[in-house]
This record gives structure tokens, C-alpha cells and sequence, in this order.
């Protein structure tokens, strides 16, 4: 008897095959534990969704290391956000805004809740996006317009404020905001402008803000410190500018058939 042909007792191939069906199948429930870190468990119209609680589990807390020797523990208990909406007149309608959804955060105006500091650079651990006023090293390239003292317009035509400095990403190297001085019926103070919703006019000396009207302005998320930004500041921000392009104005939020 030839004890070293085992191939004539068994499939080899359907062996392997067996084998990489039960290693996929403990992918599948690795990975899918590991996603629920973040966001678990599920909150469906402030009831608590018990699917997350299922099969699979939800993994054991574990502490990850991030930079700056700082640590962050996941998953953690996180109290749910309280939403200023109410359930939509029917199974998957979209939930109904029961007050100001750019400043509640619903829809496009949504934000996370990051950590209320600042991004740093890599290298030196400073603050990563500042104005030019605080990074003497960076300055606005002479061929670009320099927005600098330029009206800012709402999509109603109306003056909101005039720039009074740019920030800088000083890792990427690119413009991140445009700081407004409010006037008029933007309110007063001063507020950041994301770039991606400036449409610049260099020849009139104006930027246009299609997302919010004038008087809208009164409301942008403001900062804690005026030479700093904070990640949840961010976003905060960038998600008034975005939910302004659905709920700015009545019309907008209506579909267009």
C-alpha cells in the first residue's frame, strides 16, 4: 500500500475549495465585526435597532494607539444625538425638519462628531490650517486673484461680508477657507467660507456663495479661537454651507418635476 497517495482517497480540489469557503466565511464575520466600532449600535428614530447586536457581535473594546501618544477606545459608549426631525408619513420617507435643519444638522447639513481640535501637520505637530496672518511662510500666488477685500455676495445678489484673510493647509499646501467679515444682513463677526463654495468674480472684486442668501450668513458656525480651527469646527461648518444647497431656500428642497 502506497501510504503517500492520499489524492486517491481524497479530493484535493474539493478539499482547497472547502478550506477557502470557511476562511472567506471568517473574513466576512472578521470584517464585519471590526466595522462596528464606529456608529454601533444602529439608532432608528431614537429607538435603539437591536440588529447590530446580533449575529455577528459587536467586538470587545480595544484601545487604539494615535499620534502624539494619544489613544481612543472602540467601540465606546456614545450617547445618540438627539435630531430635531420627526418620521416621514410613510415606511422610508425622508424624516421631516421640525425646526432649522442647516443649523440642526439634517440631510447635506449633517456633521460628525470629531474631535473638537485642531488637525496637525505630520511632521512638527502644528495646528495644520491657519490664516496667513499666523503662517508667515505662505503667501497667495501672484497670478491668482487675491481674494483678499473682496464683497461676498449671497445667492440673493445682497452683500454678506467682505474677505478679510485666506487660510492655508499647510501640509497640502492649498487654500482651505476665506475668512468673512459679516456685514449687512450677514450679522457681524467674522466666519470662514470653504473654498469649494466661493465662486470667485475677480474682475468685479466679488465672490459669489450660491449655497445661502445673504441674511443666512448671521448663522455660520463660529470658532472657539479666531487663528484656529477644530476638526469638529469643520465640519460643522462645511455642513451649514452644504445643507444651504437644498434648505436655503423653500424652492430648493422641492424636486424639479
Amino acid at each position: 500500500m502506497n501510504y503517500g497517495a492520499i489524492t486517491g482517497y481524497f479530493d484535493v480540489a474539493q478539499v482547497t475549495l472547502y478550506v477557502f469557503w470557511l476562511f472567506f466565511a471568517g473574513l466576512i464575520i472578521y470584517l464585519r465585526r471590526e466595522d462596528q466600532r464606529e456608529g454601533y449600535p444602529l439608532v432608528y428614530h431614537g429607538m435603539t435597532k437591536k440588529t447590530a447586536d446580533d449575529f455577528p457581535a459587536m467586538p470587545k473594546p480595544k484601545v487604539f494607539l494615535l499620534s502624539r501618544g494619544r489613544q481612543v477606545l472602540a467601540p465606546r459608549f456614545e450617547a445618540p444625538q438627539q435630531i430635531a426631525a420627526e418620521p416621514g408619513p410613510f415606511l422610508g420617507a425622508p424624516i421631516q425638519p421640525t425646526g432649522n435643519p442647516m443649523i440642526d444638522g439634517l440631510g447635506p447639513a449633517a456633521w460628525a462628531n470629531r474631535a473638537d481640535e485642531p488637525d496637525e501637520t505630520f511632521d512638527e505637530g502644528l495646528p495644520k490650517i491657519v490664516p496667513l496672518r499666523v503662517a508667515p511662510d505662505f503667501s497667495l500666488a501672484e497670478e491668482d486673484a487675491d481674494p483678499i477685500g473682496m464683497e461676498v455676495l449671497g445667492a440673493d445678489g445682497q452683500v454678506a461680508g467682505t474677505i478679510v484673510d485666506a487660510w492655508i493647509d499647510r501640509s497640502e499646501v492649498i487654500l482651505r477657507y476665506l475668512e468673512i467679515a459679516r456685514s449687512g444682513a450677514g450679522g457681524t463677526g467674522n466666519v470662514l467660507l470653504p473654498m469649494p463654495f466661493a465662486d470667485i468674480k475677480a474682475k468685479k472684486r466679488q465672490i459669489k456663495v450660491s449655497a445661502l442668501l445673504a441674511s443666512q450668513f448671521a448663522n455660520v458656525p463660529t470658532l472657539r479661537k479666531p487663528d484656529l480651527v477644530t476638526l469638529l469646527e469643520e465640519d460643522k461648518i462645511c455642513g451649514y454651507y452644504g445643507g444651504g444647497t437644498l434648505f436655503a431656500t423653500p424652492e430648493r428642497a422641492e424636486p424639479f418635476l
